[in-house]
């Protein structure tokens, strides 16, 4: 499978210990960065591998930050994506098997490197099972994505309402 990989400076030297053992399960890995712990915008690189997964380029992604959420958060605002913060190794292969996840999003401040490889492990060898509750929830969260392409609601936090009380 090819992978793609990227990290905020939090997630640095994580994002660089799993890409190795990644690589050494097998996978191709394409390295979107950070390449050093100086710091940048975690939105950046989640959404240079959300960009590498739609575009399919690579067929999953991992971003790493410091508690993963932020990463997570990013990565969902690229269309088509379905990216999920796990911390156990239940939720790295339920998202992939019933939400059809192709991004995994993890914290660095909050796992190990021991725990991370599990979860990765886990989120790659997950194939999504196709049942039809789960084609028809997949379906209506497609149906939320094509809604929210329309205007911003007011309170988003992007507008004339931004920092309104």
């Amino acid at each position: 499978m090819h992978i793609a990989i990227a990290s905020d400076h939090a997630g640095y030297e994580l994002k660089e210990h799993l890409a190795k053992a990644v690589a050494g399960a097998g996978h191709a890995v394409t390295d979107l960065g950070t390449h050093s712990t100086e710091p940048v915008d975690y939105p950046d690189y989640a959404a240079a591998v959300a960009r590498a997964v739609v575009t399919g380029r690579v067929e999953r992604g991992i971003v790493v930050c410091g508690s993963g959420a932020g990463a997570a958060i990013a990565a969902n605002k690229v269309r088509g994506i379905r990216a999920a913060v796990a911390h156990d190794t239940y939720t790295a292969h339920q998202c992939v098997e019933h939400d059809d996840a192709n991004v995994l999003s993890l914290g660095s401040r909050v796992l190990g490197e021991q725990l991370a490889e599990e979860l990765v492990r886990a989120f790659l060898e997950a194939r999504f099972s196709g049942g039809e509750r789960h084609v028809r929830r997949l379906a209506k969260i497609a149906a939320l994505e094509a809604e929210a392409a329309g205007p911003q609601p007011p309170g988003s936090g992007l507008g004339p309402s931004a920092g309104a009380v």
